[in-house]
């Protein structure tokens, strides 16, 4: 069963910065009260996987906003690396990626690096990058969907937040990153 809350005041404050925040989710609350953001938080057993995460949130695999760090290689750029965020429901395309950061490789990033550059463990990435060594794409699908849903930072929390909401805060770079599952 999912539970929903109103956040605590101290989610709630707008003075309290986003960079100083203590972990990922309560910096992407901070960032989001800031913006005057709508959204919800959801909170739930422990869960990463997208299509799992869907059915606990009652929310459709498409909406979901499933996040991957990725390492790019080659094509002069040095090494470097990427946020690729895409619908639960579609798979990544690595050619696609490398194609568009003109990169010879494109994989994905170990755990350790992935949660060095996030902050957070692996499937409980959210769709913002917070580290400005962190490159953010989008596949252009998922914004055909008016709400997003995704894990927050924590394999227990997840929000749903507009569309619009999250391009105007995270400002990603859109293009075709997936094909189909």
């Amino acid at each position: 069963m999912v539970r929903c809350r109103t956040l605590p005041p101290r989610w709630r404050s707008s003075r309290r910065r986003w960079f100083v925040a203590a972990d990922v989710f309560d910096r992407l609350v901070a960032l989001l009260n800031e913006v005057k953001a709508s959204f919800r938080v959801i909170e739930h057993p422990a869960e990463g996987r997208s299509e799992a995460i869907s059915a606990i949130r009652g929310n459709r695999p498409e909406q979901a906003a499933k996040a991957m760090v990725l390492d790019l290689r080659g094509g002069g750029g040095g090494k470097r690396h990427v946020l690729a965020v895409l619908p639960g429901s579609r798979k990544l395309d690595f050619n696609a990626v490398a194609g568009l950061f003109e990169a010879r490789k494109c994989g994905f990033a170990s755990p350790q690096t992935a949660q060095e550059l996030t902050g957070c463990v692996m499937g409980s990435v959210p769709p913002f990058s917070l580290n400005p060594a962190l490159t953010l794409v989008v596949e252009q699908d998922l914004l055909s969907n008016d709400t997003l849903f995704f894990n927050a930072g924590r394999l227990d929390r997840s929000m749903e937040l507009d569309t619009k909401d999250w391009l105007a805060v995270a400002k990603p770079k859109v293009a075709r990153i997936a094909s189909p599952a």
